[in-house]
Order: C-alpha cells, then sequence, then structure tokens
C-alpha cells in the first residue's frame, strides 16, 4: 500500500527529504503545502503534489504521517492547522522545537522530533529521532521506513539528545562545506590556479571521506598511515594538532550550535 504523507514547508531540508522519498523504489503519496511559489513550483517538479496553504487540502485527506519542515520561529503560527490530522504520525524537523511545544499546538498526537540533513537528497543523510509515548510501534516503523533510504538512523531515547545530534549531523555538513572552502582558498594562497584550487579540495574531502566510510580503520589510524614522520602531512599537521587547535575550534563550533538549539527551543 502506497503510503501518503504531508510535507509542511518544502525550503532546502524539506526539498532534500521530498527528493529522496522520490526516488525511492515504492515512492509515497507526498503533497506538499508551500506558500512561496518558487518553492511549491519546485517540489512540483518532483512528482509531488503542491498546494500553498493547508485550506487546499481536501476535507478527506488523511495522511499517514505529517512532516512539519517549516522554521523553528513559523512553528507556533502553523501547528494548529495541521490538528486536525490527530490520526496521523507528525514528524518534526525544526531545531530547538520541543516535543512540549508541539504538543501544545497539536493535542495528543503521536510526535516524533527528527533531525535529517540535507544529503538525505543523495541518499547520504545522518538522521537522528526521538518519539512520544503516543507514537506506537507502527508509527514508529514508518518513521524508519522514510528515513532509511535516505541515510543512517539513529533513535534516541532522551529529548535531549536531539539537540546533540542537531550540533553534530544536522549543522555538520557547514562544517565540511566550510573546510572545503577553506582548503581551496589555501591551495590559492600557495599559488594553485583558482579552478585547480577549487576541485582539488573537493575531490580530496571526497575522496578521503569515501576511504573513511569504507576502511575498516578508524580515523586516526588512516590519519596515521598518511603522515610519513618529518614528511609534509606532519608539517601541516602541527600546525592543526599543536595544542589540539582544530579539535579545540570544532568543539567550540559544536557546542556554540548545540546552545542555539537549546535557545530555539526556550523561544
Amino acid at each position: 500500500m502506497t503510503i501518503r504523507l504531508l510535507l509542511v514547508g518544502c525550503g532546502n531540508m524539506g526539498h532534500a527529504m521530498l527528493a529522496g522519498w522520490m526516488n525511492m523504489p515504492d515512492a509515497p503519496e507526498v503533497t506538499v503545502v508551500e506558500p512561496a511559489d518558487a518553492l511549491r513550483e519546485r517540489a512540483a517538479a518532483t512528482g509531488a503534489v503542491a498546494v500553498a496553504s493547508a485550506a487546499e487540502l481536501p476535507a478527506d485527506f488523511a495522511p499517514e504521517a505529517v512532516i512539519l519542515a517549516v522554521k523553528p520561529q513559523m512553528m507556533g503560527k502553523v501547528l494548529p492547522d495541521y490538528a486536525r490530522f490527530g490520526e496521523a504520525c507528525f514528524v518534526s524537523i525544526a531545531a530547538g522545537t520541543t516535543m512540549a511545544a508541539l504538543t501544545g499546538g497539536l493535542g495528543e498526537a503521536a510526535i516524533v522530533r527528527c533531525m535529517p540533513n540535507t544529503p538525505a537528497a543523495i541518499g547520504r543523510g545522518v538522521f537522528g529521532f526521538t518519539a512520544n509515548d503516543r507514537t506506537t510501534p507502527e508509527q514508529r516503523a514508518l518513521v524508519r521506513r522514510l528515513l532509511e533510504p535516505a541515510g543512517t538512523v539513529f533513535e534516541v531515547g532522551d529529548e535531549a539528545m536531539i539537540d546533540r545530534i542537531t550540533a553534530v549531523s544536522g549543522s555538520g555538513p557547514a562544517y565540511l562545506f566550510h573546510f572545503i572552502e577553506a582548503l581551496a582558498a589555501a591551495a590559492k594562497a600557495i599559488g594553485l590556479p583558482d579552478d585547480v584550487a577549487v576541485e582539488a579540495a573537493r575531490q580530496t574531502v571526497f575522496g578521503a571521506a569515501a576511504l573513511a566510510e569504507s576502511s575498516p580503520e578508524d580515523a586516526e589510524t588512516l590519519r596515521k598511515a598518511v603522515t610519513s614522520p618529518g614528511g609534509t602531512t606532519a608539517a601541516a599537521l602541527g600546525v592543526l594538532m599543536e595544542d589540539d587547535r582544530l579539535t579545540r575550534l570544532m568543539t567550540q563550533a559544536v557546542e556554540a550550535a548545540f546552545v542555539r538549539a537549546e535557545e530555539l527551543g526556550r523561544d
């Protein structure tokens, strides 16, 4: 039986998830509510039904799951429009929006908090989710069925863990993209042509990530295998690893993201 989904909001993250679903062999039947014309047209181009508001949904529309992909600041305004789908499982991907806030807008519904990331669009996402007590085993299985084709899924029992995984994998792709930018800028600084610098940085990161995934060795072992004593890599790592410089910087960045996720929840 085809799964019926309602996707509320189709910005970058919503569209990434939509693209992943529409590429599934047994693609669900997806209806998207998106007020922005350009984003709604982009959603419709995937084969989904796209409307501008909840008022355009048929009176007898009954989705198995409602995916809430709007910005946290908009969630309180949006939720009342969808409380009528009380038999559905509501899956929120809004950073920092708590179970309590979602229940306040939806009533005593089955609610899942989930944090995906944008590589879900190519089936390489990372998802962390937690469910409230009203979520049945069948609904948990449905959530996994929707998420697993698009990446790696972690179910965490403690809602507080969602803010932590937000800071790591939810925001993490941006950290890596910035690393590519920084590596390309460094390559240009030592004299590589701009086009070579950019592509060398991209392909180096891609190749290293692919090796890390496919190798049975951990990252530390792989790093040491590249690092000949007294060689070029050792010289570079001497800068990055002195006084745990890069580790401390990444810890500060992740902690800042985590704190912001908690702030969004309080707001």
